[in-house]
């Protein structure tokens, strides 16, 4: 999930640091293996990696996926759970169909996009939320680390709402201001939760992924 910006009189230097990103990524070995293995994105692999070490994923289970496009996620959930599952996933962009999968375009912290989330699980107990969700980043740390921890702030009000007890919790955070006053308020509501740093994530990025386990209602 991002958040939509326009910029204008674009630099020569913008072009290039462009240019190098997609030489980058289009060379990415996890990039390269998505396209062979039929994965929307090199993120497949973060989720992958996290359920081998977790055991996060079970046949049957009923999960919401926030800031699911282009639908990486999305498409291991719906593999690992299985036809008895539910996959009910949400970004503020289209995304194209994935076979198994309730894709709801809109806010989730809208009523309106609530509502049909609501109505899309029937009653079903959500097992699990996961939220890859990230804002468009600007390369400014005083705007873009608030603009993050406000997106899973949101993951989290909305796991309060609908999260079943004992459920799970999967979320993108960025190192930086806010981060351990999040990581406190992840502790307050799980019995457990863990710091991943997959090895599809890049390095370089402050990007871990929280694991919250066994939800306190």
């Amino acid at each position: 999930m991002t958040r939509s910006t326009t910029r204008k009189g674009r630099s020569s230097g913008s072009g290039r640091q462009r240019n190098s990103w997609m030489k980058e990524h289009f060379s990415d070995a996890h990039v390269q293996r998505s396209w062979a293995d039929g994965y929307r994105s090199r993120a497949s692999y973060k989720l992958l990696a996290i359920d081998q070490h977790d055991q996060l994923l079970k046949p049957g289970m009923t999960v919401v996926d926030l800031g699911a496009a282009p639908g990486g996620w999305s498409q291991v959930l719906a593999e690992r759970i299985g036809d008895q599952g539910m996959v009910v996933a949400s970004d503020i962009l289209e995304m194209d169909p994935v076979p198994g999968v309730t894709f709801l375009k809109g806010d989730f912290t809208e009523e309106a996009v609530l509502g049909d989330m609501l109505a899309a699980l029937d009653g079903r107990a959500v097992d699990l939320i996961v939220s890859d969700m990230a804002p468009n980043m600007s390369g400014q740390a005083a705007i873009d680390q608030p603009g993050a921890m406000h997106l899973v702030e949101l993951a989290l009000d909305l796991a309060e709402r609908i999260l079943r007890p004992g459920g799970d919790f999967l979320a993108k955070v960025f190192q930086g201001e806010g981060f351990d006053d999040y990581l406190g308020d992840m502790r307050r509501r799980f019995d457990r939760v863990m710091t991943r740093k997959p090895e599809a994530s890049r390095a370089r990025s402050r990007e871990v992924y929280l694991l919250g386990r066994g939800f306190r209602g």
